[in-house]
């Protein structure tokens, strides 16, 4: 009995009675399966955004209708949200990506629901759209609070931030694809079925990867010393805390006001430059490139602190569970981006019609954007300028790590990947 038990201790201790730490090669697989279903979902999120005038004469819409297919998003995953931090930080990662995939893939097959002429007549069709949609939309908020839960769980700290990078940057590579696609896919409104289809493939391949390839919510050992102590917070106790947390809510003000920001931008941009003459492929009065430019640069600087808020988020928090406070940070981003998206609609002006608008729904006038634009772009310099002046904070988690110096010492010792049974 005692060399049974000197045999365990072993495997969870190394020589000089140091924790042992370990990496599994089959976190690869679940970052693939999250990287898949976050870029997915995004995808799903702005199908019908680059191609607003062409899903509204093909269904037979006006583009405030369509532009609920986008805001759904938003609205739904407001109270979801705050179940979804629950789910990661309370049943764990494994239910929380699995339950996503299997709402991904269920909302995209209902979406061709709606081209199907046996199933769909008269205004049915867009109700399989919109049905569609909120489940997509309910999946959004399990799989995008997912990243620094995934990192902190399976990776190593030497990997913890490129795994936390690859998963959340995941999401706008969506976005990107989505803008790209729908438009080549959609040259006329009768090839709406085939862009449909066409984004169905992803959501399914998504679905099966992680229903396949996920069979545990932690590792049987950690992989670091702060994943010994994730979700060290109940989750009610963690919700109090961040509410008291003056760093994390300028954070959540700042970071979430600029996502919200980039969600409108989105959403709206395609309305907001077929007024000006572009088409869904940007070509008129030599301006591709300037338009080209400016948007990558939008894209570029503002995304690029995606992964980096949300690790900060963690850091300034911690104790905090992972999924709880990158989730409130999102929750904070939707409702900023519902009262942005009504604010900036609210804002645009009805003008005659102008004979270089390339906007195809034959309405009476064109909507003038110039007063919404230059609102968006005040928003975020003042949102920057805030943040800059007053966010400071400590970096709570490494430093916790450093004051446990053997955990630390022995997490060294993780280097090599554990061959998976």
């Amino acid at each position: 009995m005692e060399s049974a038990e000197a045999a365990g201790l072993l495997r969870e201790h190394g020589p000089g009675g140091l924790p042992r730490f370990r990496t599994y090669r089959r976190r690869w697989v679940l970052l693939a399966a999250v990287c898949l279903l976050n870029c997915s979902n995004a995808m799903v999120w702005l199908t019908f955004a680059p191609v607003a005038d062409k899903t509204a004469a093909y269904f037979h819409i006006s583009l405030e209708v369509v532009n609920w297919l986008s805001t759904v998003y938003l609205l739904i995953s407001i109270p979801f949200g705050v179940v979804a931090t629950w789910v990661l930080d309370s049943v764990g990662l494994r239910c929380a990506v699995i339950l996503s995939a299997w709402l991904n893939m269920t909302g995209s097959i209902i979406r061709m629901f709606s081209v199907l002429k046996f199933l769909s007549l008269g205004s049915q069709s867009y109700w399989y759209l919109f049905i569609g949609q909120c489940i997509c939309a309910l999946a959004q908020p399990l799989i995008i609070f997912s990243p620094t839960k995934l990192a902190a769980l399976w990776f190593p700290d030497h990997q913890r931030a490129t795994a936390n990078m690859m998963a959340s940057m995941s999401n706008p590579l969506g976005v990107l694809i989505a803008n790209l696609l729908s438009p080549a896919l959609v040259p006329e409104g009768k090839h709406i079925p085939l862009m449909l289809g066409v984004y169905t493939v992803p959501a399914v391949t998504a679905c099966a990867l992680a229903t396949v390839g996920i069979h545990e919510k932690v590792p049987p050992t950690p992989p670091s010393a702060s994943a010994t102590y994730s979700t060290s917070q109940p989750f009610l106790t963690g919700l109090k805390m961040l509410l008291r947390n003056k760093p994390y809510i300028i954070l959540a003000v700042c970071f979430g006001g600029g996502i919200g920001m980039f969600t409108c931008f989105s959403a709206l941009l395609e309305q907001i430059l077929c007024e000006k003459g572009y088409s869904n492929t940007s070509r008129f009065r030599h301006q591709a490139i300037t338009l080209a430019i400016s948007s990558s640069l939008f894209g570029f600087f503002g995304f690029a602190i995606y992964p980096i808020a949300m690790e900060l988020a963690v850091e300034c928090s911690y104790p905090v569970g992972e999924g709880t406070s990158t989730g409130l940070i999102f929750v904070a981003s939707q409702i900023e981006g519902v009262i942005l998206m009504i604010l900036l609609q609210a804002l645009t002006v009805r003008v005659a019609e102008v004979p270089s608008s390339t906007c195809t729904l034959g309405q009476d006038g064109s909507l003038d954007w110039t007063a919404p634009v230059l609102v968006l772009a005040g928003l975020c310099s003042a949102m920057a300028c805030f943040y800059v002046i007053f966010f400071h904070t400590d970096y709570k988690r490494l430093h916790a790590e450093r004051n446990r110096g053997d955990l630390v010492k022995a997490e060294d010792t993780a280097t090599a990947d554990t061959p998976d049974a």
